[in-house]
């Protein structure tokens, strides 16, 4: 059964005009997106969006970060959605990222790692809740 899953490419990313390959690897490994927009966040959305690493001392970084240009907002569908955007976006510190996936390929640091993914399907329900309304999301 598919399953949907939530997916950012970030400032880092767009800056460098990646939409298109990031996409490409999407698609190209049976993923569909069923919702996507570009956006910039404002300081107040990315703090609400992050709000789960309020005590983290990178918190106030991140969301600096989050809001230094625009996202790409998305929502993947396909089997097992959750884990095969993980496995696709690599480990979140691009050093420790295997070969071939995005972070390997386009992070330019920690922070600056180019895609955020759901870590599990009720984190993406509220992700996705977050950033599109159930018309915006197509079948």
């Amino acid at each position: 059964m598919a399953e949907r899953t939530f997916a950012i490419i970030k400032p880092d990313a767009t800056k460098r005009n990646l939409e298109g390959p990031i996409l490409s690897i999407i698609q190209d490994k049976g993923l569909r997106v069923v919702a996507m927009k570009k956006m910039q966040l404002t300081k107040e959305q990315a703090e609400g969006f992050y709000y789960v690493h309020k005590e983290r001392p990178f918190f106030g970084s991140l969301t600096d970060f989050m809001t230094s240009g625009p996202i790409v907002a998305m929502v993947l569908e396909g089997e097992n959605a959750v884990a095969r955007w993980r496995e696709l976006m690599g480990a979140t510190n691009p050093e420790n990222a295997a070969e071939g996936t995005i972070r390997k390929q386009f992070a330019e640091g920690l922070e600056a790692n180019s895609v955020h993914g759901s870590d599990a399907a009720e984190t993406a329900a509220f992700e996705m809740g977050y950033f599109f309304n159930a018309m915006e999301i197509t079948g």
